[in-house]
């Protein structure tokens, strides 16, 4: 070899060694078997309202087809023991997206539209998931209902959130020719709110297509908006609450089906099911999928009277039976956490903000009652999530605590009842254990002497308030 070759070979093996030290200094090197650090996961939060616990295709529905649901129970675990933290909208929204049971902050009645009080809502000491992830960096959007404070200072902008789509109040009629109320200042009664233009952020705007519809569409185009940075998506619908209100194309579905309000209840959660499938082909597209976690669930059990079908569960919603808490729940996190399994310990809606905080690697303002559910599924920890669960009706001096296989729960006539819902899901065989029915009642007696009384008064006190705000709806704001 001569001597020009040595040096050009020399010369190479010189800028090689000078290469892999830079890309050391650039956190390149895999030699260390260190991975580079990934971008926090996005999160993404899919909750129907008033939906039945079997009224899903992973739990069984014999006639409502979800196929797209499905795929995330598919992707990932179905909670079969999956709770919210109360039986009606407001107070289970507000759990959820605290991740503290609500009573702990007065939150204990569904709660009026009264845009001119700041009591009505969630109090502004309180953080919720958007404010929380918001110190991580996180970009982040409320589509749908909110039921949250119309009062301006309790609204979605206000509370950690870049973006909304939606209606402030409970519950909203579906088709654009219906909303008809331009603004706050042309409502004049509780449930007039339905009738509202739907707000983009804070301005009033005409929108057109089936109000199902355009909540998918937008949280379809929140997700392409921000691909490149870790997001938190809301996605509140308000389908299949009431009014039942469905579109041709969604009633062709199910023409076979004869009772008509079970064939328009059909329709709206196809409606939904079909939005879901956008959002999850989205993330799919995008790549993205096995860097978000999606939850879905309902924020409490179906109304029978609306023709929800919650299976054998005893009662529907406003119940402090199984019916009423108890609801269809599912997460996927491709790559992470199992796909298609079943966790049996019981979990609740809390737990939400409390995984989501831990992959955020966001410290909360406050001690939170829910768990970072992900090594429970991974099977890093293989002991139960809660050593019990609390539930409290204040307006009916009703209760429930689960601890275990038994539950203890105070219904709305007064009768105290004991039952092991492993061998009786359908809580029919009062058991006599004085023991155990202790035990509970002590729990739960423990548990609310942390609960301060109702912050304001709800929706059963509504003529009650008008007497006492007379001004309720007058002089009101513009939007």
């Amino acid at each position: 070899m001569n001597q020009t070759m040595r040096r050009s070979i020399l010369l190479l093996a010189v800028i090689m060694q000078i290469f892999a030290s830079c890309n050391k200094k650039q956190g390149n090197d895999n030699s260390t078997g260190i991975k580079p650090k990934k971008r926090q996961p996005n999160v993404i939060v899919i909750l129907t309202d008033d939906q039945g616990y079997k009224d899903v295709g992973f739990n069984g529905s014999p006639d409502i087809k979800t196929p797209n649901i499905d795929r995330i129970a598919e992707n990932g675990v179905v909670f079969t023991n999956g709770y919210v933290s109360y039986a009606v909208c407001g107070p289970s929204r507000a759990g959820l997206i605290t991740g503290r049971y609500q009573d702990r902050f007065g939150f204990s009645r569904n709660p009026l539209f009264a845009p001119k009080d700041a009591l009505q809502g969630v109090p502004k000491s309180e953080e919720m998931l958007s404010e929380a992830l918001k110190k991580a960096g996180y970009k982040n959007m409320a589509i749908g209902k909110w039921h949250l404070g119309a009062h301006a200072s309790l609204r979605p902008l206000e509370r950690g959130f870049d973006e909304f789509f939606g209606f402030l109040t409970g519950g909203h009629k579906y088709f654009p020719e219906q909303w008809t109320r331009k603004n706050l200042s042309e409502i004049t009664s509780q449930f007039d709110a339905y009738n509202t233009k739907l707000l983009r952020n804070n301005k009033r705007i005409e929108e057109t297509e089936y109000l199902t519809d355009a909540l998918s569409r937008e949280a379809v185009n929140f997700v392409e908006r921000n691909k490149n940075n870790p997001f938190f998506l809301y996605l509140a619908y308000n389908a299949p609450h009431t009014p039942l209100q469905a579109t041709q194309k969604y009633l062709e579905r199910y023409a076979h089906v004869k009772d008509k309000k079970r064939q328009i209840y059909a329709a709206m959660v196809s409606a939904v099911d079909d939005g879901v499938g956008n959002l999850l082909n989205k993330l799919e597209e995008l790549k993205i999928n096995e860097n978000s976690i999606v939850f879905f669930l309902s924020d409490n059990g179906g109304p029978e009277n609306h023709s929800a079908n919650n299976a054998e569960l005893r009662e529907g919603k406003g119940s402090m039976y199984e019916g009423g808490i108890r609801v269809p729940f599912a997460v996927q996190w491709p790559g992470t956490i199992p796909k298609g399994k079943q966790y049996h310990n019981p979990v609740i809606s809390l737990d939400i903000f409390a995984t989501a905080v831990v992959q955020a690697n966001v410290t909360p303002k406050h001690k939170l009652d829910g768990v970072n559910l992900i090594p429970y599924l991974t099977g890093e920890n293989s002991k139960i999530p809660h050593d019990a669960l609390y539930w409290r009706q204040y307006d009916y001096n009703g209760l429930a605590v689960r601890k275990g296989d038994f539950k203890l729960v105070k219904d709305k006539k007064g009768n105290t009842e004991l039952y092991n819902l492993l061998e009786d899901i359908s809580e029919e065989k009062l058991l006599k254990d004085s023991e155990k029915f202790s035990e509970l009642k002590q729990m739960h007696d423990q548990w609310n002497t942390k609960n301060p009384e109702p912050a304001f008064l709800g929706l059963r006190q509504n003529k009650a308030y008008n007497k006492i705000h007379p001004d309720r709806f007058t002089n009101g704001e513009e939007y």
